[in-house]
């Protein structure tokens, strides 16, 4: 299970309606609320500045976190859907949903390639490029890869990897149902007598100048 679920701190909000979410908003808070899970709906504030910062770094919807509340056990929470102003596209409201064990979700995992510096394309020059450095798979809530690894110890040249070429994490598959490239092994770029010529050339200082 994946250890690096963020944390995502809110408060308790007594009130519920209208008044009680435009007391929010004026305190520099959001309101917010948590649902499902066989549990009663509960409404949550969070600091309006974080959850900016958040929203701001992307994929929020598609991340997965450990709500804190004081005085409640944490629980593992997926956006369900932010409200945001239509004029200032600020946020006025965001829902979560809690997550049961089994519940299926879509999260991007970061891809990580072992044994690059190793690897055969190495000693002769291969360049890896990495056109993903993150997959977004659907996998349950219990069981979480922390990243993708892909293992290049037998990498050579000219290889590609594709997502048809990868063992993903034990109960996880890619969002994408088509085969996508996620890197690829290029050659060394050979520099010709021709481009060594035009080089010298673009170097050389002009002839005739003033002493």
């Amino acid at each position: 299970m994946a250890g690096n679920i963020p944390d995502l701190e809110a408060t308790a909000r007594a009130g519920t309606g209208k008044g009680a979410a435009r007391t929010a908003r004026r305190e520099g808070l959001v309101p917010g609320v948590v649902y499902g899970g066989g549990s009663d709906p509960v409404a949550i504030n969070l600091d309006f500045n974080k959850l900016l910062v958040r929203l701001r770094k992307g994929r929020f919807l598609a991340t997965l976190f450990n709500l804190k509340v004081e005085g409640m056990d944490d629980v593992r929470v997926i956006c369900r859907g932010v409200q945001r102003d239509v004029v200032k596209d600020l946020p006025l409201h965001v829902d979560f949903m809690r997550l049961r064990q089994t519940s299926k979700v879509n999260l991007f995992v970061n891809v990580n390639f072992i044994n690059a510096e190793t690897a055969p394309y190495a000693p002769a020059g291969g360049m890896l490029t990495v056109n993903r450095t993150e997959v977004e798979l659907r996998v349950t809530a219990n069981n979480i890869p922390e990243s993708i690894d892909i293992d290049l110890s037998e990498a050579q040249i000219g290889d590609v990897i594709t997502s048809d070429s990868v063992k993903w994490p034990e109960g996880a598959k890619p969002v994408i149902d088509r085969e996508f490239t996620i890197a690829a092994i290029s050659a060394p770029k050979i520099v010709s007598a021709d481009d060594e010529d035009e080089a010298e050339g673009e170097a050389a200082p002009e002839e005739g100048g003033e002493e």
